[in-house]
């Protein structure tokens, strides 16, 4: 990767996103030494500019980002690097150092729990349950929260329509999980249609 530390004496700003949620989780700042760090082992390491040292995100709460993915602006100058959080990234104990609304980008939390379900069984869970009822079942409950959700739209109040569509959204992540496909290829999908 061509990153260009001269230009901003030797540090470089890093956003460090969700990559489920896709949350800004934090910014930090890397020079070269933390990058190849970060690159060998697929830990964040920063550049503490208060410390003067290199710092792991995690070294002492064990909270540590895993790299899942790094991207370079068309700058060279910043990187956004996607990642698995241990836990909090915030050292006041918030998910995000920025405390973004966590619920926004809930569908994609949901996509990756419902994966871990099919991944970890869990005895007593919805999912599991329909999972093992099979295709033609989990078919069959889109379409069911589908026509809901019409009758809903047509004859109900609001909160019905929210509840039937939040089923109809839930159950076509099941549905998609079970033929193994991701949000993110619709999403493309869509995204090519739009052109």
């Amino acid at each position: 990767m061509n990153i260009d530390f001269d230009k901003t004496d030797g540090l470089v700003p890093v956003i460090i996103q969700d990559e489920q949620t896709l949350e800004v989780l934090m910014l930090g700042y890397m020079n070269r030494e933390a990058y190849d760090k970060t690159v060998q082992e697929n830990i964040v390491t920063f550049f503490s500019r208060s410390k003067q040292r290199l710092w792991t995100k995690g070294e002492t709460s064990n909270n540590f980002l895993h790299v899942k993915d790094i991207k370079l602006d068309c700058d060279n100058d910043t990187l956004l690097i996607k990642v698995k959080a241990d836990g909090p990234t915030c050292h006041t104990g918030e998910r995000s150092c920025f405390k973004t609304d966590y619920n926004s980008n809930f569908i994609n939390e949901l996509e990756r729990i419902i994966g871990d379900r099919y991944e970890n069984p869990q005895e007593g869970s919805y999912v599991n349950k329909l999972r093992k009822k099979g295709l033609n079942k989990i078919s069959q409950k889109v379409g069911e929260e589908a026509v809901e959700t019409v009758i809903a739209a047509l004859a109900e109040t609001e909160t019905d329509l929210i509840n039937e569509a939040s089923d109809l959204v839930f159950h076509l992540l099941v549905l998609l999980r079970e033929k193994n496909l991701k949000l993110e290829t619709i999403a493309k999908n869509l995204e090519e249609r739009h052109k």
